[in-house]
């Protein structure tokens, strides 16, 4: 959850002045970087806290169109340090405290030399096209109510587009071809980046696996169901089928 401040019914980012009552209360601070000159921090507070008059905690994904874009990007990056920071307070390897190193993300162990970066879980994800058709499919999981496109965790010794070829014929025992970069995007729900592509459909009977995904359809442009909100690059890329196949 982050800590907002409503002015002039707007929601903003608080300033350290705003938080001078919870000065005391503040258990470790993470300096973020500078926006617009000015130099950023995160910092956690006790869960038994409440917002005082005037403010309000948000979670990251309600706070998305509340805010600047700059601002929600940096929202995001003090979620990832800050979980970071949190969760690794010793060495893996021999149990020790670990160190801060200043000048970077980094924590190093005094004891054995360990080091720890700041986590970051690579995923693709990818719009399959068939003639003027796109893939779309429904997650098994109860909260996600719309469709989208097909996305996983890249596994160790593989390269972006094995991992595209291997999620598309996992989850939806289909092979695609002309694999193509499309862009990427941050997630950090909690510590993604997501490598979008666009490919086109190979060949394969197209079959939802049951296990994460529960349907798989192809959708023309003018047929869409429900999909992602602007927040995901999975619209971005849903968008763009939408441009280009009308």
């Amino acid at each position: 959850m982050l800590l907002t401040k409503t002015l002039d019914h707007q929601v903003i980012i608080p300033r350290m002045h705003d938080l001078s009552s919870f000065r005391k209360e503040m258990i470790r601070k993470q300096y973020l970087g500078r926006l617009d000159g000015c130099p950023c921090y995160s910092a956690e507070l006790p869960e038994h806290l409440s917002a005082p008059e005037g403010m309000t905690f948000y979670d990251l994904r309600g706070l998305y169109g509340l805010v600047e874009d700059t601002w929600f990007a940096l929202a995001g990056r003090a979620i990832q340090i800050m979980n970071w920071d949190r969760t690794h307070l010793y060495c893996g390897h021999c149990g020790a405290p670990v160190e801060k190193r200043t000048g970077e993300y980094v924590k190093v162990c005094p004891r054995c030399g360990q080091f720890y970066y700041p986590r970051i879980s690579p995923a693709v994800i990818v719009a399959v096209v068939k003639e003027d058709q796109i893939l779309l499919a429904r997650s098994k999981q109860r909260s996600f109510k719309f469709y989208s496109v097909l996305a996983g965790f890249v596994e160790p010794g593989e390269s972006l587009e094995e991992c595209v070829k291997r999620e598309v014929w996992e989850e939806v025992n289909v092979h695609v071809k002309n694999i193509r970069y499309f862009g990427s995007q941050p997630w950090p729900f909690p510590d993604s980046l997501m490598i979008a592509f666009t490919a086109e459909y190979h060949r394969g009977e197209l079959q939802a696996d049951g296990k994460e995904i529960l349907e798989a359809g192809w959708f023309s442009a003018r047929d869409l169901p429900p999909i992602p909100g602007k927040i995901s690059i999975s619209r971005s890329l849903i968008d763009w089928f939408r441009a280009n196949h009308p």
